[in-house]
């Protein structure tokens, strides 16, 4: 190329990109970008028993929540971004946000990466006890919908979001990676109320991958229920219904998968505890243990099955003599007609048993309800016995 014509191309792009000389436009400008993304997810669904009756309906959110969002990253330079990502879940059917009142419900943040450093993020956010986790969980390889323990007890399927709250990611050192998030309560004259703490430790080598978490959420006790000022909001069922009042809620957890070419094994626990505090409804700790176990094998690119048993167990405590027991067993087949789109078949089965506290704590112990996964938890079945099946497509954009 002449030198003259390299002086007008100079020329002609300073002024198409003003501000940006030749190499930042080539450089700079072009890395900085906002991706909008979503997922649209349908099913026509069969549950056995939706509090004492049959019921056939269409559920969002299956295979795949339904939900859009932006993420967005701006390179600074010397291994330094800027992200941000703004996501909302929403009803497929109805066209309603999936949280009212809260428009980028599932998270909303800002932060700065940095390659050598890690990540720093501050808004409303996952939990390292969730991202870390629940990759190896069956909630993510069975769905959460079906696939999840009943009622998402151990908060592996993203049931809970932390606001107010800021996190950090390590760099990945020798195949380990570590995160921590805080989440500031704000009660005037109080840290401890309303604020939220987590951290996880997640190790992978090869076709081996580990993680382990821990989760305390405080609740304001200004209410007999878990406040909705406090920086967590978490998910109500049949499951923990007696126990919402709880002063603290606290989570901890290992899970991990093995790969064996197309067939991958996981395993899991998850120890959950409800505190009481002065508002609570209920007396005595309650303790939920959950032991769970996965398989998924994919025979051709486009088709895939998986299957998963969990078993969760609750403490003596309240005056339960005989504590709530739950047996779950879940299978997914799901069949790929391109990069974005998918068919699918979810079955499921749940068998509870024992006593548990209903919504009025301490005063109403009540027969333990079936409910499989967190498809159903506002409808239980009204016996101990719960079957779901369902039928659906998701696409992704």
């Amino acid at each position: 190329m002449s030198t003259k014509r390299s002086r007008n191309l100079t020329t002609a792009l300073r002024w198409l990109v003003p501000g940006c000389s030749l190499l930042a436009a080539q450089l700079a400008c072009a890395q900085s970008s906002v991706t909008l993304y979503g997922i649209a997810d349908d099913a026509l669904a069969y549950v056995n028993n939706s509090q004492g009756s049959s019921r056939t309906y269409l559920r969002a959110g299956n295979l795949s929540t339904s939900k859009f969002g932006f993420r967005g990253v701006e390179d600074l330079g010397s291994g330094l971004k800027a992200i941000f990502q703004l996501e909302a879940g929403f009803d497929l059917n109805t066209g309603a946000n999936s949280s009212a009142g809260l428009l980028f419900n599932r998270q909303a943040f800002v932060g700065l990466q940095s390659d050598r450093a890690g990540t720093v993020t501050l808004g409303r956010q996952y939990t390292p006890y969730y991202l870390f986790l629940g990759p190896y969980a069956s909630s993510n390889w069975l769905t959460g919908a079906t696939g999840a323990q009943p009622g998402d007890i151990n908060g592996l399927d993203s049931s809970f979001r932390i606001n107010n709250s800021v996190s950090y990611v390590s760099p990945t050192i020798a195949g380990f990676t570590a995160s921590a998030l805080y989440g500031v309560g704000g009660v005037a004259g109080s840290l401890e109320r309303g604020q939220s703490v987590s951290a996880a430790l997640r190790y992978v080598n090869g076709p081996l991958g580990v993680a382990a978490g821990y989760l305390k959420m405080y609740n304001t006790e200004l209410t007999s229920g878990f406040d909705s000022a406090s920086s967590a909001n978490i998910a109500t069922s049949a499951v923990n219904a007696g126990y919402v009042s709880a002063r603290s809620i606290q989570h901890v957890a290992i899970a991990g998968n093995y790969s064996f070419g197309n067939l991958t094994f996981g395993l899991n626990y998850a120890n959950v505890r409800y505190a009481p505090g002065k508002q609570s409804i209920f007396r005595d700790t309650a303790m939920f243990n959950t032991y769970s176990a996965l398989a998924f094998y994919r025979f051709t690119p486009a088709f895939s099955v998986a299957g998963g048993y969990s078993y969760t167990v609750a403490s003596q405590a309240n005056g339960i003599i005989s504590a709530a027991r739950y047996s779950e067993v879940s299978l997914k087949e799901a069949y790929s007609l391109s990069k974005r789109t998918t068919l699918y078949a979810l079955e499921a089965y749940t068998h509870a048993g024992g006593k548990t506290l209903g919504a009025k704590g301490s005063a109403q112990i009540i027969n333990s309800a079936a409910l499989v996964g967190d498809s159903q938890n506002s409808t239980p079945s009204s016996t101990g016995n719960q079957l779901v099946f369902m039928l659906g497509m998701t696409v992704a954009f």
